[in-house]
């Protein structure tokens, strides 16, 4: 394997996972790859610990969510580049609402928002 930016890319969208769902996602990375899971919702994937979220915190979770399984696709050319991560992050109060209720929206709703 060749060792590029898209490497780093890839740590990112793992270590973001693992601060939203309260443990390594190992588990998730894999059945992710093996194509199931993917119409977990996406509240089964966080943590349980914090108090449920709610208004402006969901859709904050919505796009951490969906920039991190961004960062982790199969395909290094399909990763966004970190300044795209950044972009996107510091423009998340102007651009995004979720297309559906927080409660049902499923790991695949969120690979298909960006």
């Amino acid at each position: 394997m060749k060792v590029t930016e898209k490497c780093d890319v890839y740590s990112f969208g793992v270590v973001s996972l693992e601060l939203l769902m309260g443990k390594h996602p190992q588990e998730l990375l894999l059945s992710l790859q093996s194509g199931e899971d993917i119409d977990m919702l996406l509240t089964d994937v966080l943590d349980k610990r914090p108090a449920p979220p709610a208004g402006p915190v969901e859709q904050s979770l919505v796009l951490a969510t969906s920039l991190s399984l961004a960062c982790i696709h199969e395909n290094p050319i399909s990763r966004p580049t970190m300044h795209q991560v950044a972009a996107q992050l510091s423009a998340a109060s102007t651009h995004m609402s979720p297309p559906a209720s927080f409660h049902t929206l499923t790991l695949r709703n969120l690979m298909d928002m960006l």
